[in-house]
């Protein structure tokens, strides 16, 4: 009943109408009426107050005997479920229903409950806290796919860094640090992680094993990497809590081109409205208290980390390598070979199999697809004769086998030589024994066409694997390394006779010192005779 009806009911009452009148004006019953004007009365003659409601009246229960057992088990397992705890005291006796017990659970569960989370704060300097989040955003240009959040954030100023990226592997992650350091112009000592691959390769008696690769980039900042505790996301509470802000309000009512215009949009976001605002905990701005922490955090080195990442791909039948959906030309001697690449930000350079950099070509950004980077010097030369007499010399390196079906290929195929190149480039993709036994299948049976090579090899072998190429390459440029200027054997003849023509030479020594002391008793000891 609201208040308007009760004073109403309450000046009608005071006012000389009967309760049978009241009730019937009001469209309430005699009972509700009575009971209205009875409490009105014992307030104002006790003074107490009906605004606290009266406690419920509590009947007996089925699960009152077994309430003792209940708090001893909530307070050593606060985790345990109720179908746990019905088996317990169905065993004591109990023959109450699930659900009188899960009611009389949930009423005691809260006081055995987890001890409220303490915030803990550190001193300028001291911790920063990093972590990914992950969004499907409709980008108007791009449509819709998923990206990373990058955040790094310092504990005691609150200043973050952010960054989206399209991917969070090492060469991301690592990149990202560089860039969050620059931005906040310095490093802190430690630095929390969730058990991310990049950063926590394993777990081994409940004690994190870090990945090497991110121990070395982070010696050489100079910060201590810290796994929190897993299944303990409050641990780090810094840099979870953030996201939440960036979601109702960097991303919430705005819409984005691309990723490139999201990270614009970003970098924005964090100067004009992330950095100035005043901090719910701290009661300050970000910007104003990173001015006090600056002082307090390790100095960026001279020399920045250098963010590589190594991948082997195969030369195409055109001369190219593959890499993030693009394509970048190589000398076209190494078609069908697996060369290494190496990656960074701006440049993908490409190395031959004994490590000399064969091509240098500008990375596309990482929004470009299918595009296409050509060096004029790494086409076929114009002079043909030159062209196929290095065809020649590849077959000839591979066997016999090799040149036959290349001499048959000229003689069956009025565009041999296209066809040829095309061959080789079949070496990168199935292992060489089992390309040698397509080249010797197919001279036998006269099928001298690059299709029928790819045919028999569809059914006849399997690619390789990553592995095989590897190995392929570490067998073939260690062969080259012992062949050079190989040691011929001796005869042991020879090593004898150097050993007497030491033992000649020594005594011949020996006998002209004796000689020479002779003389020179004879002669005297300033060399005059006696």
């Amino acid at each position: 009943m609201n208040a308007q009806t009760r004073s109403e009911v309450l000046r009608r009452w005071y006012g000389s109408q009967s309760m049978r009148r009241i009730a019937r004006d009001l469209h309430l019953s005699r009972k509700t009426v009575s009971r209205i004007v009875a409490e009105h009365q014992q307030q104002r003659t006790t003074g107490s107050t009906t605004d606290l409601p009266a406690p419920r009246r509590t009947r007996g229960s089925l699960v009152d005997l077994y309430e003792p057992v209940l708090r001893d088990y909530l307070a050593r397992y606060p985790e345990i479920s109720v179908v746990r705890l019905l088996e317990e005291i169905r065993r004591r006796g109990y023959r109450g229903s699930y659900t009188i017990l899960r009611q009389r659970v949930k009423q005691l569960r809260p006081q055995f409950g987890r001890p409220p989370v303490e915030r803990f704060e550190t001193g300028p300097g001291l911790q920063g806290q990093m972590d990914y989040a992950v969004y499907t955003l409709d980008f108007t240009q791009e449509g819709r796919r998923k990206v990373n959040l990058f955040s790094y954030v310092l504990g005691y100023s609150r200043r973050q860094y952010l960054r989206f990226t399209a991917s969070a592997d090492m060469a991301t992650t690592v990149r990202e640090h560089l860039r969050a350091f620059e931005h906040l112009g310095g490093v802190a000592a430690t630095c929390l992680y969730d058990n991310m691959k990049v950063v926590v390769a394993r777990y081994e008696d409940e004690e994190p094993i870090y990945n090497t690769r991110f121990l070395a980039f982070a010696t050489h900042y100079g910060f201590r990497p810290v796994a929190c505790r897993r299944r303990r996301p409050q641990t780090k509470g810094k840099v979870e809590r953030p996201f939440y802000y960036v979601e109702t309000n960097l991303l919430s009512g705005r819409e984005f081109r691309s990723l490139e215009h999201l990270n614009e949009v970003t970098d924005w976001w964090l100067a004009e409205v992330a950095d100035v605002r005043v901090h719910r905990q701290t009661r300050r701005r970000p910007i104003d208290m990173h001015a006090e922490e600056v002082p307090h955090l390790i100095a960026l080195p001279e020399r920045p980390y250098e963010v590589a990442e190594v991948v082997y791909r195969t030369v195409d039948a055109e001369g190219f390598v593959a890499y993030g959906q693009n394509r970048y030309s190589v000398p076209w001697q190494y078609i069908g070979q697996v060369l290494p690449l190496r990656i960074t930000d701006e440049e993908v350079t490409v190395y031959s199999p004994r490590m000399e950099a064969l091509a240098r070509h500008h990375r596309f950004g990482p929004t470009e697809r299918h595009r296409q980077s050509r060096r004029a010097e790494h086409l076929p030369p114009r002079d043909l004769k030159q062209r196929r007499e290095t065809l020649r010399r590849r077959f000839a390196q591979l066997g016999p086998v090799a040149v036959r079906f290349l001499e048959g290929l000229l003689g069956a195929q009025r565009c041999g030589w296209s066809q040829a190149q095309k061959v080789l480039a079949l070496l990168g993709i199935y292992r060489r024994e089992d390309f040698l036994a397509a080249l010797d299948r197919a001279v036998r049976y006269g099928a001298f066409s690059m299709n029928s090579v790819e045919r028999i090899l569809a059914v006849r072998a399997r690619p390789k694997t990553c592995f095989d190429r590897m190995a392929e390459e570490e067998s073939s440029h260690l062969k080259e390394l012992f062949s050079d200027d190989p040691t011929p054997p001796r005869q042991a003849t020879e090593y004898q006779q150097l050993l007497f023509e030491g033992s000649d030479q020594h005594d011949n020594t020996e006998e002209d010192t004796g000689q020479a002391e002779n003389d020179q008793e004879e002669d005297g000891p300033l060399g005059e005779s006696a």
